[in-house]
């Protein structure tokens, strides 16, 4: 197996969590995690802060792939906005380094870490603390972003497969 190293984000315009966890088959490692707090006042400006965070991040940490969550609307779509926003100044900077980036659903992150897609805040972040062997729970922005990148860590090795499988049945076909 290689090892991947998979930075998680959880996006938002005030603040943004980053968490980065080491692959090895289905073995994770805690890496670093923490929160990119964004004090401008004008959303232009926390863009550029969330983009420049996250590209330091990159920079320095060097990770192969990038998990970040799925935009919902609950009631307020301007907050949505802002989030698909927050979202985009990080997808951006990841893109333009060459880092694949999948997203998740909130119930598929609950799902991968908790083993029920309905799972309180609370579990996720025990379990998070639990997979990763931390001594405590991590803040809750970059608690959710490692919940994150240990959905994609879980979830990309069945996806492999089933690309594997995927592609072998083509091939079989068109011999």
């Amino acid at each position: 197996m290689t090892r991947i190293r998979i930075l998680g984000i959880d996006p938002g315009s005030l603040i943004t969590g980053y968490g980065i966890i080491d692959m090895d088959g289905n073995h994770a490692v805690h890496v670093t995690h923490g929160a990119i707090r964004v004090e401008a006042k004008a959303l232009p400006d926390k863009l550029r802060i969330i983009f420049e965070e996250i590209t330091a991040i990159l920079e320095q940490y060097n990770p192969d792939e990038m998990s970040i969550e799925q935009v919902f609307m609950h009631r307020n779509a301007d907050s949505a906005l802002k989030l698909g926003q927050a979202r985009g100044s990080a997808i951006t900077a990841c893109t333009l380094k060459d880092i694949k980036v999948f997203e998740y659903t909130a119930n598929q992150v609950k799902q991968a870490t908790v083993g029920k897609g309905h799972a309180a805040k609370q579990q996720v972040q025990h379990m998070v603390k639990i997979l990763l062997c931390l001594n405590e729970i991590p803040q809750a922005d970059a608690g959710d972003a490692l919940a994150i990148a240990l959905c994609h860590g879980h979830s990309r090795e069945g996806l492999l497969r089933m690309a594997a499988g995927v592609s072998g049945v083509k091939r079989g076909r068109l011999q």
